[in-house]
């Protein structure tokens, strides 16, 4: 659908203008973009709802029953970071209450629900009723407010263990599904070990550690009740009652939101280490959404095939067992989610989805429609935003005074009223790393159709038609309250709830669904006569919701649904197989595999999820079942299914189809991935039979897996097979002896400083001298004697780390202001740029790839964010790129960035050179707090050279 643009003029007081409060509000300066604030389809207008002194640097939002907002507010965001000059709140973040009470589409009222020491930068707020679920990290909090005077009674600590305090990759919003539920997703600031009421608990890690000084130490390959491995942000559901913690999917990076929908689909939005890859995805149950390796213990880059490029490699899309992308569309920052299931706005916009990107200033829109067995997520707009093209024109970026790409939208739902309303949290940064407005400024936008006028209903919860109207609301968790007090009811309920299912709008339908199956058996056999409906998620919504209330029929229903017309419905029956043991469910997956139309991928992960260590049973029964006997002659099925599966018994068979001359090169290459996910000594071996006899397009292809899989699963396989001498870093014994002695007090000071100025005389030595002084074990007599020649380095990478640890860092003689008043020579700039920054940076097809990728910088980032990005790259470390050094045994010492911990750890130099290493030999990783990204005084790049440089990167069109 095409989309027409109109601008939305909100007229603004000048900056540093007083607002005008009532008596006993804080008061602060107000910050007035110049340009247009929003712009939205041509039916539909942009109004400011609220702003500061109302609400400050809001997070997350929901609504209540009599259609107020509740905002949680991050001003203590980093205060390692941002205490600085900014707002405080020094008794804790705050819960905030605003409603427009005359209805004129303005926030009158703004009061304080709660404000805790306990709520550090919290991330999500669901209102249920008189409970409040606040999702801050360690924990889960519910507030509840028992006598209705919007404060709370009682304080509990409904979950904890998570990860990620004071840091947004840790636990994110909850909100009430359908079924009851609460559901919640985290990101990747383990390691999270959260424990139901039941004792029932989830563990997930990974390597990733940084961003706060509280996210220090991870702990990946964590194994949990259920006797799986979750690994880094993980989505979960649990009962209101603290009991049935259960996971959902798991390996996001940082999903900021899980939506859920009214047929029980998830969908998130997730981040990306790069400038390039954020992606909008479905969410199938029980998926690895592909950010690390399966256990967490290496990252993307570690994993990444010659040939891979960023896009594929860093969501793993070429290893078996992970769920499809979805809509991967570049750089950003994503954060809220939700699906709009009401005509308030008008019928068009039913079943548009709407996920919120911070870092491009915009929300995206999509109409997911059902391709297989799953949502591709095809055809984004451009929804709502504050720049008119995508910020892809540099014309928004001359002015440093043009506030419209400090636009930050942290969250959007649905208002009681059917108004989209947006959280922005308004920075000129984006990220987890600073905050540059001191104000603290926040506000909320309300999106209403034009020449219409949306008011809250009055909904009384005390009889039936209120509780139905309530389950019929565009507010997803006042959908809650109905829900509950029509499940009380029982089957009392069951005409009015049936009469549901008449409704032309299929989400009601759905809705009705989940709460007929919760009123005893009559509703229950209600659904069941909806496995005939023409509608596919409907279909899907009944077995979903039979599922969770008759679990004990599952077979059964099960088999009806078997051969359905829907790949979507068969893959939901194929889901819920997969804790049933193999001996009951094997004639249905059977059937199921005969409707794999051998190119759905979420089909065929689907089947990887049921066949969970199952495969190797399963195997036998795959071959019989096509007469699949002769490897080279397997029909597609079977090749896929073995791809996705890699039984170890398969072994054999898939060494001889990576040795048949008879399949494509496409295939062979399909069978030796399989053999280097299977983690058996017979796998290895095989592959190294095919690294000496195999076709001369296969050898390289076995080799790589021989050097990689020597590093993780084959490490015990492969210790007669040698690492090229490139992939350990060079011994240097008599340094880590000279190290040894400069630290030890038990010697003289003249003996120590001797050590040093021996250390001092080469750069691996230098590098000792620096984890010495990141240790604090280098006294100040010490750092003085060296430092003149320490300072004399002239390696363009090691100066600036030099520098961090002997000499104060001298950013003043670029000035942000400065810099933003000289004229720009774009020309020059990418000169500049490829004979400086591309010996790290990727942009297009050019360049190394340590650091982010650059093509797309300028929908991320404006001119004066770039601007203090490359000034000061210590103060915006990209998640990811957080520097180690890392010492052996054997003296030898890396400086660059940790790729994979385990058995064996992994390093990528500044250089761009790749190390593995046994971490038997590793004495010390420490994490440096300096960006490995030279500052201009490192790189000899004069202001004008910033300014040309910056200029050029907020090109929409690099080639110029």
């Amino acid at each position: 659908m095409t989309i027409y643009r109109t601008t939305v003029y909100i007229l603004f007081l000048a900056f540093l203008t007083i607002f005008s409060c009532k008596p006993g509000r804080e008061q602060t300066e107000k910050i007035a973009p110049k340009q247009p604030a929003l712009f939205v389809p041509e039916d539909l207008e942009a109004t400011l709802w609220a702003e500061s002194p109302q609400l400050y640097n809001p997070t997350n939002l929901d609504v209540d029953i009599k259609g107020r907002i509740w905002v949680t507010e991050a001003v203590n965001y980093r205060d390692f970071n941002n205490a600085k000059g900014h707002l405080q709140h020094p008794a804790g973040d705050r819960v905030m209450i605003l409603e427009d009470t005359n209805q004129d589409g303005v926030a009158d009222s703004s009061k304080v629900f709660v404000q805790d020491k306990d709520l550090r930068s919290p991330l999500g707020i669901a209102v249920l009723g008189n409970k409040i679920v606040v999702s801050c990290s360690p924990s889960v909090i519910i507030y509840t407010d028992e006598n209705g005077d919007d404060k709370p009674d009682k304080k509990e600590i409904f979950l904890k263990g998570f990860g990620g305090l004071d840091h947004d990759h840790g636990l994110h919003a909850g909100l009430a599904g359908p079924d009851g539920k609460l559901y919640f997703i985290t990101g990747n600031a383990g390691p999270h070990k959260v424990t139901d009421k039941n004792g029932q608990t989830i563990q997930a890690g990974s390597v990733y550690t940084g961003g706060t000084p509280y996210n220090e130490k991870n702990t990946p390959a964590l194994k949990s009740s259920d006797g799986r491995i979750y690994t880094g942000g993980f989505a979960f559901r649990i009962n209101p009652d603290g009991t049935g913690l259960e996971a959902l999917a798991h390996n996001f990076r940082n999903s900021y939101e899980i939506g859920v929908d009214s047929y029980g689909n998830l969908w998130q939005n997730d981040n990306d280490d790069q400038v390039a890859t954020c992606r909008t995805s479905w969410v199938m149950e029980g998926s690895n959404a592909g950010y690390f390796s399966t256990t967490g213990e290496r990252t993307w880059q570690a994993d990444r095939r010659p040939g891979q490029s960023i896009e594929t490699a860093h969501w793993h899309q070429e290893d078996p067992g992970v769920l499809p992308v979805g809509d991967l569309y570049g750089s950003g920052s994503p954060t809220g989610i939700v699906l709009n299931e009401d005509d308030a706005l008008g019928k068009k916009y039913r079943g548009l989805l709407l996920s919120a990107d911070a870092g491009r200033n915009i929300i995206f829109g999509y109409y997911p429609q059902l391709k297989g067995a799953g949502y591709p997520l095809a055809g984004r707009s451009n929804f709502i935003s504050s720049v008119e093209t995508d910020n892809t024109d540099y014309r928004w970026y001359q002015i440093e005074e043009n506030k419209a790409k400090w636009f930050r939208p942290s969250d959007v739902t649905m208002g009681t009223d059917g108004a989209i309303y947006v959280a922005d949290f308004f920075d000129p940064v984006v990220g987890g790393h600073q905050m540059n407005d001191k104000q603290g400024y926040g506000r909320i936008y309300r999106i209403t159709p034009k020449n219409k006028k949306l008011t809250p209903p009055v909904i009384d919860l005390s009889n039936t038609e209120g509780q139905v109207q309530a389950l019929l609301n565009p507010a997803i968790n006042v959908r809650n309250q109905g829900f509950e007090l029509l499940k009380v009811q029982g089957e009392k309920a069951l005409p009015r709830v049936k009469a549901i299912l008449n409704s032309d709008n299929p989400y009601h339908r759905a809705r009705a669904i989940w709460l007929l199956s919760q009123l005893r058996v009559s509703g229950i056999k209600e659904v069941t006569t909806l496995f005939r409906d023409e509608d596919p998620n409907i279909r899907i919504t009944a077995f979903r919701a039979l599922r969770q209330a008759n679990p004990q029929k599952i077979l059964d229903y099960a088999g009806q649904l078997a051969r359905d017309k829907s790949p979507a419905v068969r893959r939901e029956v194929i889901l819920a197989v997969r804790e049933v043991p193999l001996a009951k469910s094997e004639p249905i997956l059977l059937t199921l595999i005969d409707g794999y139309d051998e190119q759905d991928r979420w089909y065929l992960n689907a089947l990887g999820i049921a066949l969970e260590n199952k495969a190797e049973a399963f195997y036998p029964a795959l071959l019989k079942h096509f007469s699949a006997q002769n490897p080279e002659d397997w029909p597609p099925p079977v090749a896929n299914l073995v791809w996705e599966l890699h039984p170890p018994s398969a072994v054999k068979a898939l060494q001889e189809r990576a040795l048949s001359q008879k399949l494509s090169v496409k295939e062979r290459e399909k069978s030796l991935v399989a053999l280097a996910f299977t983690p058996t000594q017979a796998a290895s071996d095989a592959v190294r039979q095919i690294s000496q006899k195999g076709a001369a397009d296969m050898v390289p292809l076995a080799q790589y897996w021989l050097q990689f899989r020597k590093t993780n699963d084959w490490q015990p396989y492969l210790k007669d097979w040698k690492t090229p001498a490139d992939q350990l870093p060079e011994a240097h014994p008599e340094l880590l002896v000279l190290r040894k002695k400069v630290a030890d007090p038990k010697l003289s000071i003249n003996q120590r400083q001797n050590a040093a100025m021996a250390l001092v005389k080469s750069k691996a030595g230098k590098l000792y001298l620096v984890d010495l002084a990141a240790n604090e074990a280098l006294s100040d007599t010490i750092r003085q004697a060296v430092k003149e020649q320490m300072l004399q380095e002239e390696d363009r990478y090691m100066k600036p780390l030099i520098a961090n640890y002997f000499t104060p860092s001298d950013s003043a003689a670029y000035p942000i202001k400065a810099l933003n008043d000289l004229p720009a020579d774009v020309a020059k700039g990418k000169k500049l740029m490829y004979g400086n920054c591309l010996v790290c940076h990727k942009m297009g097809n050019a360049g190394g790839e340590i650091g982010p990728v650059l093509t797309h910088i300028n929908q991320k980032y404006d001119k004066p964010s770039l601007f203090q990005a490359i000034v000061h790259p210590e103060a915006g470390i990209a998640f990811g790129s957080e520097p180690y050094l890392i010492s052996l045994k054997n003296g030898g010492i890396v400086y660059g960035l940790l790729l994979s911990e385990g058995p064996v750890v992994t390093v990528l130099d500044i250089y761009g050179r790749r190390y593995m290493m046994e971490a038997s030999q590793v004495i010390s990783k420490k994490q440096l707090k300096t960006s490995p990204m030279p500052s201009p005084k490192h790189l000899q790049l004069s202001q004008q050279d910033v300014a040309d440089i910056t200029a050029f990167l907020l090109q929409k069109d690099k080639s110029l």
